[in-house]
């Protein structure tokens, strides 16, 4: 199945950027360029259930395909935490974020890690498609490298050999969490 055209329930420039080099042959549409820049309340329990919810609500408010994403970081000495909540792990900001996340593993021997995402393509006629994918590696002492958002300069790629924050566009997104997830759905489509 083709589509022309792709409505993605982010504000997130850096997630759009993403989906827009992957998703070369369709036209990518954030959802501000609809006129709707509000939140959309995530509620569910998993990344999956998210992404459902935020591609159902901007597919019937605007009845378009509609592509949404919720991933996370999964650290394994926080038992997995901040996963779903990463983007408000703080309640700060993205910076606040990863100084709290260095504050949590002060002292931890275990740093290991991955990246979650789950992305769905929700129709208007009710029918969605989800794709799943991860990226490991483990979490930095500090921050390095400029490039990137969120936790990307805190976050060593087992598959780069270096930080997110060290990687250019091109090299994370061949191995990133969103990559692997976006591959998935479209395997599916």
């Amino acid at each position: 199945m083709k589509l022309d055209k792709i409505v993605v329930a982010s504000g997130n420039k850096g997630k759009i950027k993403e989906i827009q080099q992957i998703f070369t042959d369709a036209e990518i549409v954030p959802m501000r360029e609809l006129g709707f820049d509000g939140d959309i309340e995530e509620t569910g329990e998993t990344f999956s259930e998210n992404a459902i919810i935020k591609a159902k609500f901007i597919s019937e408010k605007f009845n378009l395909p509609v592509l949404a994403d919720d991933s996370g970081l999964c650290v394994y000495a926080l038992n997995g935490a901040p996963g779903i909540r990463s983007a408000r792990f703080s309640g700060e900001g993205e910076s606040a974020n990863r100084k709290l996340l260095l504050k949590k593993l002060e002292g931890s021997k275990d740093r290991g890690a991955h990246f979650t995402s789950a992305v769905c393509l929700y129709f208007p006629d009710g029918n969605y498609i989800l794709g799943e994918g991860k990226t490991y590696g483990k979490i930095l002492t500090e921050e390095v490298g400029e490039n990137g958002f969120g936790y990307d300069s805190l976050f060593y790629s087992d598959d780069l050999k270096k930080s997110f924050g060290q990687s250019t566009d091109e090299e994370k997104n061949s191995v990133s969490h969103r990559y692997r997830a976006l591959c998935d759905l479209r395997n599916k489509l």
